[in-house]
């Protein structure tokens, strides 16, 4: 869990650096930094999904697998509308703390909440770093991803405001959670079940960038069952015999 805290604590100083300085800053100069940051984001999955298959076998089936799962997942989470929830969650925050009368002040809290959320903590550094830290007590990957949060933290919030720092609610059950999960899973996740959990989260991180560069609204959330029946999908293909599983 000190890796999650450290995470926390990185994303708040960001948010706090992001509203002082994104009050300063004009309109056009907050929707430049929204796209770099949504270009970095892209960048940063492919790098990721890259890296998550260069060491498997049977690459294409794999990617089968990580396409079926993201497929699967969707409809599962359209089905449930997690999306929606998500959304309400950030309502609710926005009521209980901003209490705005503002439409798009409103609209923006929870777009920042709602990004924020999803970009810290989908991504296969969240996922692998905090099964890292429950397994091993090792935070090197995670305090790497708080540099990094951090400064996503003081872009999202210079742009959309202070929505992004109530993310940390969600990064802490989210990561406490599989942090907490990992000693007791640890027999049980293999190396293609990984490397499926990271591809698919890359994925979901892409989706997030076109988001941020407005080329297409996604309910990203819907797509986070992805991320359980990924690696279920290995279990049954490994079960079965099928070979690189």
């Amino acid at each position: 869990m000190i890796g999650t805290l450290l995470n926390i604590i990185a994303v708040v100083v960001g948010t706090l650096a992001g509203v002082s300085l994104g009050n300063r800053l004009p309109a056009r100069v907050q929707e430049t930094v929204l796209t770099g940051l949504g270009m970095s984001t892209i960048g940063y999955a492919i790098l990721s999904l890259t890296d998550a298959m260069s060491k498997q076998d049977n690459v294409p089936a794999k990617f089968i697998v990580v396409l079926l799962a993201t497929l699967t997942g969707s409809v599962v989470g359209e089905l449930l509308d997690l999306d929606k929830l998500l959304t309400k969650f950030g309502n609710w925050l926005e009521r209980r703390f901003a209490r705005s009368n503002n439409a798009e002040a409103t609209a923006r809290f929870v777009r920042g909440y709602v990004v924020a959320s999803l970009v810290f903590c989908v991504g296969p550094m969240a996922i692998l770093g905090s099964m890292q830290d429950g397994l091993t007590g090792d935070i090197s990957l995670l305090t790497i991803k708080s540099t990094l949060d951090g400064f996503a933290a003081l872009a999202f919030a210079a742009s959309l405001g202070i929505g992004v720092g109530f993310s940390v609610l969600t990064i802490f059950v989210i990561q406490g959670s599989i942090s907490l999960a990992a000693a007791s899973v640890q027999n049980i996740f293999t190396s293609p079940m990984l490397a499926i959990l990271s591809s698919v989260g890359a994925l979901l991180v892409i989706g997030i960038g076109l988001t941020l560069l407005d080329i297409k609204k996604i309910r990203m959330a819907n797509f986070l069952p992805a991320l359980v029946i990924g690696p279920v999908i290995v279990a049954v293909l490994h079960a079965f015999g099928v070979v690189g599983f």
